[in-house]
């Protein structure tokens, strides 16, 4: 078997490199956070080059593959024989240590489970393997012994212990620790646990390794500004710099050719330096790799669309206690069916939100979430009889997510004071007679729904417990919490397999206290519990099909969820499912077919670097026209732009949006003049209904082009990440077409095989797939990658390394693949730095008119903490700046996006492309990234991104020249979305009424 499975996996190496008909093509020259490791006999390099496994000569040249490009296989170690090398790999969906022979035969998975292991050394003798886990649930060093597979914990700290390489003498060990004040280089000795400081670390350490002679070790010492190698004599503890200070060395372990020369990665190169000669030199490679990426037709957009459609933004729908009527949200209103009439009621009016509807339990009242008041989201109160309504709360910040105690004395809720995204969200409670507001539990990041036990003295949701702190991702749990005050209780129906996206998937309590309701693997679970929320029996499987947001009748028989864009019943007594019948219909606005004449302003079309003057734009209808000599008019609806830019209506490509934002969230897109919006993970209900109620034109706001959650592996981090296992994926990507995603979203624990197939999916359907990883995702047809690097599974990144540069590898990946980047330079910087240098762009006139007084003062605190480390934040910036003004030169067209909320919504945009400027692009340039070039990347570029005559009347008029001074962009005068005209006092002003 092992023959026939290395013969096989050999044939799977060619054919992924094998070049084909379609296939592009690229050479690589240079590698981006690139590993590498001396064989023992000195005359090859194992390398890991973007996720695949190579063997390279010593002295340099072309480079062999060994591993396919799925497996993510990284930091590379040779057996003492020279015959197999050990590494971590992503192929199963966590990290495990794998070997292989050097000729790419006999791929053998070494570790297995639910933990991840990482960065394995050989030891000296062929017998162990040296790795870092956490398998402790805080990362420890571990050893294998191979002849028996018994593994072995070397560390036991409570803080975490990593990055193991053994001494010369293979008697200890040295690691990094993060028990001292900072993380500090540490060894031991194999036969005991007493550690000893070797060196503290001037910025963060990383890949320690002793040199031959066991007198010193040396070391990756990083920040954003800086990154070097350094050595420190074990004797006197003495550091000093190995590397120059310009260059940018990766934090990985060097390899020692003697005790005077080691081979290092820097700058995106092997280098070999002669320490006594202090002469350093480049070991060149060349690696090709193959992009298979046949095209496909891009899903078509109808912007003249009329004819009424079925409403799919359904959320939270909540049973009634007996059972006869249910009570969801869509269209920003609330909406009752009773069982048995299809048409809905509706119960709610006005353009603010009103969301999260939950019944009293004698089925007489809701409690529900509106922004109605204040412009934060507040509880109310509504009665059923009378159809009354009061305030309940009015705190500042969001109050969300309400479920009534069981004797509907009280009503429990989240509160956040930030944006409903991230941030802790305080659990409280509310007296609803005397209105006493109790905290109950220190904040949770992002929790689920609460729900309530039968006696009312426990709470139960889903929280994120991760596996270490030197990670962020983790599972979403059942978290226990008892009123008492007694110590919280997390658990798993099926250990170590986390349930559904947070929000409102459970678990929720039973009425009678018997079970739990939740959703795991994309179906809906039951789980008995005993009356203090500890697991009684095994988990039953509900469902076959896609269920969510589980409620409960009264009687704990039956429950109401979910099923993808339809509402349903099951009992519980015999598994019969119900549809219940919903006739609810939405319409596109559209404006009248008058004409509206933008008179005398200089025009920016989106695709020359200079501005058409003395022209007249005329609309019709939701469309231009013409654009014309300019000439007087005696229409009465001429807009006088004299003196003013009209630009096409800028495009934000990387938003995540919370309907916590509330109504205020569409008019600062567009007082921004951003028209349209592109969402790369949300809650998918919340987002079908944002884009159904802003097309409607029920509340202004931008075009929005959307995906549902993240799409995520086994472990995760926000609550809207989902952990695609493959057993659910089928459903998600069903889901995906059913509400009619622009897109599919790929996150970062998602494994190279899982991400490949949605891809196939995605583009079946003509939707693109964006991503943070570049390969190998670019090799089998990903579109977009979101982020000059961001959050990786791996601990760093593949598109740009620790201090922010860029290299061939990536450039020309990007290039030949004609890939999409959003670069989100604010996000990893720009932001501050720009504000730190100009404090006066926080006194936009939007975000002082828009956000809140303590809003803004939280946020300045936030920024006054990326103040103290300002210096090295530039140099990490000027980097992200440089590769982004080398790849427009280059001829990417890149795409301007955020990660708001982040960042403030609005603001950030426009603080992106200033950043863009600062680093050297063209205003004219940082201009298209906003319009043409985001049109392009979302395919709508033949109706929006330029101003042409039969395009989309999506437009913008600002005071100011913006392509010699980019900061007039956010001078709006003037916003017209599809014909319809919102001037900037309208769109700054709350609107009136309820």
């Amino acid at each position: 078997m092992k023959m026939k499975f290395a013969f096989l996996f050999s044939t799977l190496v060619n054919l992924c490199f094998a070049q084909s008909a379609d296939s592009i093509k690229v050479v690589l020259r240079e590698g981006t956070n690139l590993a590498v490791a001396l064989s023992p006999d000195k005359q090859t390099l194992a390398l890991d080059l973007q996720g695949t496994l190579w063997i390279l000569p010593v002295t340099g040249g072309v480079a062999k593959p060994i591993t396919d490009n799925l497996g993510d296989c990284r930091q590379p170690s040779w057996s003492p024989d020279g015959n197999d090398i050990v590494f971590q790999s992503y192929r199963d969906g966590g990290w495990h240590i794998w070997k292989i022979n050097k000729d790419g035969s006999n791929l053998t998975q070494l570790t297995f489970g639910i933990y991840d292991d990482r960065e394995p050394q050989w030891s000296a003798d062929g017998k162990r393997i040296l790795f870092s886990s956490d398998r402790n649930m805080n990362y420890d060093v571990w050893e294998l012994t191979l002849e028996t597979g018994n593994l072995k914990a070397l560390t036991t700290h409570v803080k975490n212990d990593f990055y193991p390489a053994y001494a010369p003498d293979g008697k200890s060990f040295t690691f990094i620790s993060e028990r001292n004040e900072k993380p500090s280089i540490f060894t031991q000795s194999l036969e005991t646990e007493d550690a000893m400081v070797a060196a503290e670390s001037p910025a963060t350490p990383a890949a320690p390794v002793w040199s031959p002679d066991g007198k010193s070790i040396m070391f990756s010492s990083s920040d954003r500004g800086d990154a070097k190698l350094v050595q420190v004599n074990i004797s006197d503890k003495k550091i000093t710099n190995f590397t120059l200070p310009t260059e940018d060395a990766f934090p990985f372990r060097a390899t020692w050719l003697s005790n005077n020369e080691v081979i290092y990665t820097a700058d995106g190169q092997i280098k070999k330096k002669n320490i006594l000669k202090n002469i350093t030199s480049t070991i060149n490679f060349e690696a090709s790799v193959y992009l298979h990426r046949p095209p496909y037709t891009r899903k078509q957009y109808n912007f003249n669309e009329t004819k009424p459609q079925q409403v799919k933004g359904i959320m939270a729908p909540a049973v009634s206690p007996n059972g006869k009527q249910i009570v969801f949200s869509a269209l920003s209103n609330l909406w009752l069916i009773n069982t048995g009439t299809a048409a809905p009621q509706q119960i709610t009016t006005g353009s603010f939100v009103n969301m999260q509807p939950a019944w009293s339990p004698d089925g007489k009242q809701l409690v529900f979430v509106s922004d109605r008041e204040g412009g934060s989201m507040d509880l109310w109160l509504k009665n059923l009889s009378d159809n009354s309504e009061k305030i309940l709360t009015q705190l500042s910040g969001n109050e969300e997510m309400p479920m009534w105690s069981p004797d509907g004395k009280s009503v429990l809720f989240l509160h956040n004071g930030f944006n409903g995204l991230l941030g802790g969200n305080q659990l409280s409670i509310i007296n609803v007679e005397s209105g006493e507001i109790k905290k109950i539990h220190a904040p949770i990041v992002n929790p689920s729904q609460p729900s309530w036990s039968a006696d009312g003295k426990r709470i139960v949701l889903s929280s994120l417990v991760v596996f270490s702190s030197r990670f962020r991702e983790g599972l979403s749990k059942f978290q226990i919490i008892s009123l008492d005050g007694s110590a919280d209780k997390f658990w798993l129906p099926v250990e170590g397999k986390g349930i559904a996206t947070r929000n409102k998937n459970g678990p929720i309590w039973s009425p009678d206290g018997s079970m739990m309701a939740y959703t795991q693997d994309g179906v809906l679970w039951i789980v008995p519990v005993t009356p203090s929320g500890e697991q009684a029996g095994p988990p039953q499987r509900l469902t076959n099909e896609l269920s969510e947001n589980p409620t409960w009748t009264a009687d704990s028989k039956s429950i109401v969820f979910l099923a993808t864009d339809k509402i349903k019943k099951i009992k519980l007594s015999d598994g019969s499912i119900e549809t219940i019948p919903l006739n609810l219909n939405w319409q596109s606005w559209q404006p009248a077919m008058s004409t509206t004449i933008i008179h005398g302003a200089r025009v920016f079309d989106g695709k020359n670097n200079t501005y058409r003057t003395n022209v007249d734009v005329i609309v019709e209808g939701n469309r231009i026209k013409e654009i014309a000599q300019h000439k007087e008019h005696t229409s009465s609806n001429v807009i006088d732009a004299t003196g003013k830019t009209l630009m096409p209506g800028l495009f934000e490509m990387h938003a995540h949006q919370n309907e916590s934002a509330g109504e205020r969230l569409g008019r600062t897109w567009l007082a921004y003049g951003i028209t349209t919006v592109r969402e790369p993970g949300a809650d998918p209900y919340e987002a079908t209904a944002r884009q159904e109620i802003w097309s409607s034109g029920a509340r202004p706001g931008p075009r929005l082009f959307y995906t549902g959650a993240l799409q995520d592996g086994n472990r995760i981090f926000y609550g809207l990440a989902n952990t695609a296992t493959g057993a659910n994926t089928e459903l998600e990507l069903n889901r995906a077409k059913t509400l009619g995603f622009d897109f599919m979203k790929t996150y970062v624990r998602m494994p190279d095989y899982l991400q490949k197939r949605i891809t196939a999916f995605a583009h079946e359907n003509g939707i693109p797939v964006s991503s943070h990883e570049i390969y190998p995702s670019v090799s089998y047809g990903v579109d977009n990658i979101e982020h000059i690097g961001a959050t990786s599974r791996r601990g760093y990144s593949l598109v740009r390394s620790n201090i922010g540069r860029t290299y061939q590898d990536v450039h020309e990946l990007a290039n030949k693949s004609k890939l999409k980047i959003t670069p989100t330079a604010a996000l990893v910087g720009g932001f501050g730095t720009l504000t730190f240098k100009d404090p006066t762009l926080l006194k936009n006139m939007q975000y002082v008119s828009l956000y809140s007084e303590e809003y803004r003062q939280t946020y300045d605190a936030a920024l006054k903490q990326q103040y103290a480390q300002i210096e090295p934040t530039k140099k990490f910036v000027s980097n992200i700046q440089k590769a982004i003004v080398r790849l427009v030169a280059e001829g990417n067209h890149i795409t301007s996006g955020t990660d708001t909320p982040l960042m403030p919504f609005g603001i950030s945009l426009h603080l992106e492309l200033q950043t863009y400027v600062d680093g050297g692009l063209s205003p004219f340039h940082a201009l298209q990234s906003a319009t043409l070039w985001a049109a392009e990347s979302l395919a709508v570029d033949k109706d929006l991104g330029s101003i042409e005559s039969g395009k989309l009347a999506d437009l913008v008029i600002v005071d100011g020249d913006p392509l010699k001074n980019i900061r007039d962009a956010w001078n709006v005068k003037w916003v017209m979305k599809s014909g319809k005209v919102y001037s900037i006092e309208e769109l700054l002003k709350v609107p009136e009424g309820k």
